[in-house]
């Protein structure tokens, strides 16, 4: 029997692999001499090529942005809510694209990938990739894909700055940005909690400088506590009071158990922890918040965001989220100014939630409607 999916659902999807044997040359200087990128489409790419949308993921997201790998999947892709038929990036007239970024740890080329003249994975030896060293690597697969322009560029939090890094680096392939959740570049506390969460990882006994893979360990510890502090940071104190509040997890004071003190949001972040210490790579994890870090929009402007923006000749849409303290709402109204200085077309919006930065990817009828209606303007009528 074939399995039945919601009607606004782009329903069962395959990632593809995209090869490249050219050289890629990172903004460090490394290179690779080849490359592979993994990556998902829905819906159809018109004949005019005029209606691709690109969707960049965030630190721990993936190229399965909507839909479903197997007919067992009890999740759908990431951003599952806004992607389909019907939905705010409508697939019955846009043709979406998500890939995984270099550098990371679910296909694409990255550290627990092979090295190439060697009998073991990149691990620690990986090229830092910045962000924009994705929007070039995005560009080359857009090209191998037949598009030359992008009717929009979306993404929230790390994928919201590659959406500015699109509109700033080639702004004669974007024609709107989408920035959710974003900044155009971190403060100091937000650079200070990714160097906690790394030295986490890298105090693990495991850790092995990065050869972990190759000597049969994982710093899972390193990682589980990298997770729990990141996961901390997304979440707002009002949400976690409403969730949480001080309730003890069940059977805490069971004859048979431990008689610690376990509260619901200590296990909770518990259990966070241990999965995403056996999902996620820990030197993607490194690379990808040494690039959260090294992230600034306007270091090649002297500083100054507003000549940063005037390079950009897409329409934007800027959104933050009330009750996010990583990326707060001032961050982008910080985008939002300097993109009305430099004569650039903007909407921006202040969600009001109590999810803090994790509401860029959850429901909210003010922010789905919202990205629903300023969608309907792009790629063909």
């Amino acid at each position: 029997m074939a399995p039945t999916h919601p009607a606004d659902s782009v329903g069962m999807v395959t990632p593809q692999r995209a090869h490249f044997d050219e050289p890629f040359q990172f903004a460090n200087g490394s290179v690779l001499d080849r490359y592979e990128l993994v990556y998902e489409t829905y819906g159809e790419l018109n004949a005019a090529a005029d209606n691709a949308v690109l969707i960049c993921h965030a630190l721990s997201g993936t190229h399965h942005a909507a839909g479903f790998h197997e007919s067992s999947d009890k999740r759908p892709g990431w951003w599952d809510m806004a992607i389909g038929p019907g939905k705010p990036i409508d697939t019955r007239r846009l043709f979406v694209v998500c890939s995984n970024n270099l550098g990371c740890c679910d296909g694409s080329t990255g550290p627990n990938t092979p090295q190439p003249g060697a009998d073991k994975p990149w691990g620690g030896q990986f090229p830092q990739p910045q962000v924009r060293d994705w929007v070039r690597s995005q560009k080359q697969l857009a090209e191998r894909l037949g598009i030359s322009r992008w009717a929009a560029v979306i993404g929230g939090s790390l994928g919201g700055m590659q959406a500015l890094q699109w509109a700033v680096d080639f702004p004669d392939w974007v024609e709107h940005c989408v920035a959710l959740a974003a900044a155009p570049g971190l403060a100091a506390q937000n650079i200070a909690f990714n160097e906690i969460a790394r030295h986490a990882i890298l105090s693990d006994p495991d850790w092995r400088e990065g050869d972990y893979l190759a000597k049969g360990t994982l710093p899972a510890r390193g990682v589980a506590l990298a997770r729990m502090v990141g996961h901390l940071t997304y979440m707002s104190a009002d949400g976690m009071s409403d969730r949480f509040g001080r309730e003890l997890r069940e059977d805490s004071f069971a004859p048979d158990s431990s008689n610690e003190w376990v509260f619901q949001v200590e296990s909770y972040l518990r259990h966070q922890g241990a999965r995403f210490s056996t999902q996620f790579d820990a030197n993607t994890y490194v690379l990808m918040t040494r690039a959260l870090d090294l992230f600034d929009l306007a270091q090649d402007y002297g500083g100054d965001l507003v000549a940063a923006m005037s390079q950009a000749k897409a329409r934007f849409l800027v959104v933050s989220f009330s009750s996010d303290w990583r990326f707060p709402p001032q961050r982008s109204v910080e985008m939002r100014d300097a993109l009305l200085a430099a004569e650039k077309p903007v909407t921006y919006a202040n969600i009001e939630t109590d999810d803090g930065h994790d509401g860029f990817l959850l429901p909210n009828h003010t922010y789905e409607q919202l990205l629903r209606e300023w969608m309907r303007r792009v790629g063909p009528s």
